[in-house]
């Protein structure tokens, strides 16, 4: 399956931000020594050499812009509502799921209850769509909106992933 993810890095120009996006994608497929995969791959949308990821799937969309821009405040409008949207959908299964199901029925992972417990709690993977310049999911608004508020030259750079 492919998404749309988003890294959020400080740096001073259009070109750095692309740079350091890759690094976090790095990171985040395990190319990055230490780092775990928890994405197959990831294509950012300034190549043209993929038929079947970036551009190719999503159409255009900046390789990096300023948070601050139109293009960035719609990149970002875009990560934080696809990752609130995932979160609700995750809880409302673990709601329904305690109240219908026994614990046993929980163990037993009946309609892969366990799985949404285990994607309400993720940090990382196809349910947080904003990361930080060091590849850490972005989970909640207050996070979000202190990053926002201590950094000065913020770019947002998008990558199309499969997992």
């Amino acid at each position: 399956m492919h998404i749309v993810i988003y890294a959020l890095v400080e740096t001073p120009t259009k070109n750095e931000a692309l740079a350091a996006g890759k690094t976090v994608f790095n990171r985040l497929v395990g190319v990055e020594p230490h780092s775990c995969a928890v994405f197959d791959y990831f294509v950012t949308f300034d190549e043209e050499d993929t038929s079947v990821a970036g551009k190719a799937r999503w159409g255009e969309l900046p390789t990096a812009a300023p948070v601050d821009s139109d293009d960035g405040q719609d990149l970002l409008e875009r990560g934080w509502e696809a990752t609130k949207e995932e979160f609700e959908r995750n809880l409302e299964r673990v709601k329904e799921a305690i109240e219908e199901l026994s614990n046993e029925g929980i163990m037993r992972d009946e309609d892969l209850t366990r799985h949404a417990f285990h994607q309400v709690g993720a940090y990382d993977g196809p349910t947080i769509f904003l990361y930080t310049e060091h590849g850490t999911g972005i989970r909640h608004r207050g996070q979000l909106d202190r990053l926002l508020e201590e950094s000065e030259e913020l770019w947002i750079v998008p990558a199309d992933v499969h997992f």
